[in-house]
């Protein structure tokens, strides 16, 4: 690489790290002490989980196991998903409809091998539980072609205040070809009514060609999904290359512009591209250089944590903690590390007790419980 060039990366990576900072004022953080509770122990990788009423965690494996954790005994669920488990791809997320106790419906993610090519593709379903096994089973979504490629499968669940479902599929290595294509699956979120079917108001429903489950596109890899807990709007955060992991607020139809602007570059250090904003692309609330590698994401909805209630909390695979971010009036303003070195934070969940939990890819599930 021409010397010229390798001061161009360095220089346009350095400018960018700083401005990824810009918004961030100085200000003492609240103090809280904890201690950190393992509460499942001899996971794999644990990709999502999701709380039982009776206080139950189901927590799924990637290579394809669904555990049902309850009074401290791990029991593996039959009848699940033929997963194809390859890379980032696998059994993915699990939701709980928000009217679970009164319908029993359970909601997954999964790489799916479902269709003509060889390889994979992500899915939506649902399933009920009953006796240890999945019943019930409806596949709801199931993104196409299938490719071998072993990454950005996405896949993250949320369900906004309507009932409405939510789900991300990442680009699936092909950047320049799906997100910004609309008669494409792949780098975007998905909107569908909870059995499925697709919502007329949709912002592609009379589009045609378009794939009319799409609610926003432009997006790389998202693997955190969660609901405000106050406004109801349906917050992700996706992986960047090197650098340029963001935080989004999606709305309908909206363009996020990967990879037309990012900013990250590539693996290799050279320019994916030279555009950071353009008309018509939204930017994002917040991005990181360098990358963390973001997985799993929750708002402190409990007061169980003194002022930290409202603050945004995102796992990072990369640095191996847990992030917890102060937002006022739109603009990251404090950011913290906790948990730090616990491992790969995979996903972080708000537990029915109002304490934090994390997934922790080879060790398992952990709580963090204030201290009085």
């Amino acid at each position: 690489m021409h010397k010229f060039h390798v001061f161009l990366v360095i220089f346009t990576f350095l400018f960018y790290s700083c401005r990824g900072q810009k918004d961030m004022s100085i200000q003492t953080p609240t103090q809280v002490s904890y201690t950190i509770e393992n509460v499942v122990p001899e996971l794999e990788i644990p990709w999502g989980m999701a709380f039982l009423p009776d206080g139950s965690i189901l927590i799924t494996e990637i290579k394809g196991q669904l555990i049902h954790f309850k009074d401290g005994k791990k029991t593996v669920v039959s009848n699940t998903p033929d997963v194809y488990a390859r890379g980032q791809g696998g059994f993915l997320d699990v939701v709980l409809h928000p009217q679970y106790q009164q319908n029993g419906w359970i909601y997954f993610t999964y790489s799916s091998k479902e269709g003509t090519e060889g390889g994979g593709n992500t899915a939506l379903i649902r399933a009920k539980l009953k006796d240890g096994a999945l019943t019930d089973v409806q596949t709801l979504y199931k993104a196409s072609p299938n490719t071998t490629k072993p990454y950005h499968f996405g896949s993250r669940i949320a369900f906004d205040l309507e009932g409405f479902v939510y789900f991300t599929i990442g680009d699936r290595g092909e950047h320049f070809v799906n997100p910004q294509d609309l008669t494409k699956d792949g780098g975007k979120v998905y909107r569908l009514k909870d059995d499925g079917t697709i919502p007329t108001d949709n912002p592609f429903f009379n589009q045609a060609h378009a794939k009319q489950a799409i609610w926003s596109y432009g997006h790389r890899n998202q693997q955190g999904m969660t609901r405000h807990p106050e406004t109801g709007a349906i917050w992700t955060h996706e992986h960047g290359p090197q650098g340029g992991d963001e935080i989004n607020i999606v709305s309908k139809g909206l363009n996020y512009g990967w990879p037309i602007i990012s900013y990250g570059i590539n693996y290799d250090g050279s320019i994916l591209t030279e555009k950071k904003e353009m008309p018509g692309m939204e930017q994002p609330l917040y991005y990181y250089v360098p990358s963390i590698a973001p997985s799993g994401m929750a708002f402190i909805d409990s007061d169980r944590y003194g002022d930290w209630k409202g603050n945004l909390l995102i796992g990072a695979l990369k640095f191996q903690y847990l992030e917890r971010l102060v937002i006022q009036d739109g603009k990251v303003i404090y950011r913290e590390k906790l948990a730090t070195d616990i491992g790969r934070v995979r996903n972080v969940k708000m537990g029915p007790d109002g304490l934090i939990y994390l997934a922790v890819e080879g060790k398992g599930i952990f709580k963090l419980v204030p201290k009085a």
